[in-house]
């Protein structure tokens, strides 16, 4: 039996049932893309559910403040994505009237959308014959076909992307694309996949020639750089707080934090006390500090280490800006401010 049947059939039996899966509005398809970029279906999916839930046309996405839509998206990670999200129902409102784009050139347009993305889009809510290719497909196309050229190369790029689009069925490219991507996600899993049970086993060239753990073949990461991360927290006697907005490109790009500084390496209680605190509202007030964390919380972001230090700065009156404390749930932070609040209780 062809492949592309094979992984068709498999998949009329196997797949999971998820709510994006019962529509073809582009609006909610492209709403569980984007949350699932970087991120497994059991952590997106309620993300999903109360998006729609809260904005269920791109009208009420669009109308929403950033400050809201980030809030929401707290704990997800990559916060781009929502941004991006944000930016492109705005231009989906704004510049084509509400009406989203219906084919994968012009979805390619939209913010954050990438070949991924547009292709998978195209292919479930237009039925057009648009290949997906994402790390579910790389793994199954290099495992099956016994590809060695790196996933993550100029060169393996464009070889999977001819693959995927030389196998696609044209007669149903919605069902070909989930198929091989449930596949991938299913039984062609990264680590001890079931080959045993595989309906491609007896023509799989990884399995035959016991490459399994071996591909697909990734080019060597970006280095990971360190970082040390010291957040002042200030609680005064009127129970209120400090806290910034992360105005500048990089992480966490409009979430809020508090007050932050950077050191070259991780600090001791006395070499914070030396710190010099010109340009921080320290400079303004009295205040007594402690150490909330002797030992440095290690946040791993994808190609950074924060070694973090919480100071905790008591005062008898913050400065100018402070807000209450029990305001602190409704603004986006990351998380591990999050964690942080939740775990110190103030």
């Amino acid at each position: 039996m062809e492949f592309k049947n094979e992984l068709i059939n498999w998949y009329s039996v196997k797949k999971r049932e998820l709510p994006w899966r019962g529509t073809n509005n582009p609006y909610y398809i492209w709403l569980s893309e984007i949350i699932l970029q970087q991120t497994q279906i059991k952590q997106g999916l309620p993300y999903y559910e109360e998006f729609v839930t809260q904005y269920p046309t791109i009208f009420d996405l669009s109308n929403a403040s950033e400050t809201s839509i980030l809030k929401l998206w707290q704990g997800l990670g990559y916060y781009s994505r929502a941004r991006n999200l944000h930016a492109a129902a705005k231009y989906i409102v704004n510049e084509l009237k509400g009406e989203f784009p219906n084919n994968y050139k012009d979805l390619l347009k939209l913010k954050g959308v990438g070949d991924y993305t547009a292709s998978a889009i195209a292919s479930i809510a237009f039925n057009e014959i648009a290949a997906v290719v994402d790390g579910n497909v790389y793994r199954v196309l290099s495992r099956y076909f016994g590809i060695k050229t790196a996933i993550n190369s100029t060169s393996g790029i464009k070889e999977f992307k001819d693959l995927a689009t030389s196998l696609i069925d044209k007669e149903q490219p919605a069902t070909y694309n989930q198929a091989i991507m449930e596949f991938g996600a299913l039984q062609c899993k990264p680590k001890n996949p079931d080959c045993k049970t595989c309906p491609l086993k007896d023509s799989c060239v990884a399995l035959e020639k016991d490459l399994i753990g071996e591909l697909p073949l990734k080019l060597k990461k970006t280095k990971v750089t360190t970082k040390y991360f010291n957040f002042m927290v200030c609680i005064d006697s009127h129970k209120q707080t400090l806290i910034e907005k992360r105005t500048h490109k990089g992480i966490w790009h409009n979430l809020y934090q508090f007050p932050l500084i950077e050191s070259d390496k991780s600090l001791t209680s006395e070499e914070f006390h030396l710190l010099n605190t010109k340009n921080t509202f320290l400079e303004t007030i009295e205040f007594d500090y402690s150490l909330y964390n002797e030992i440095d919380i290690v946040h791993k972001l994808s190609h950074q280490h924060l070694h973090t230090k919480f100071w905790i700065i008591e005062t008898n009156s913050a400065p100018e800006g402070a807000i209450s404390i029990d305001s602190l749930t409704e603004y986006p932070v990351p998380a591990l401010i999050n964690d942080f609040i939740i775990r110190f209780k103030f």
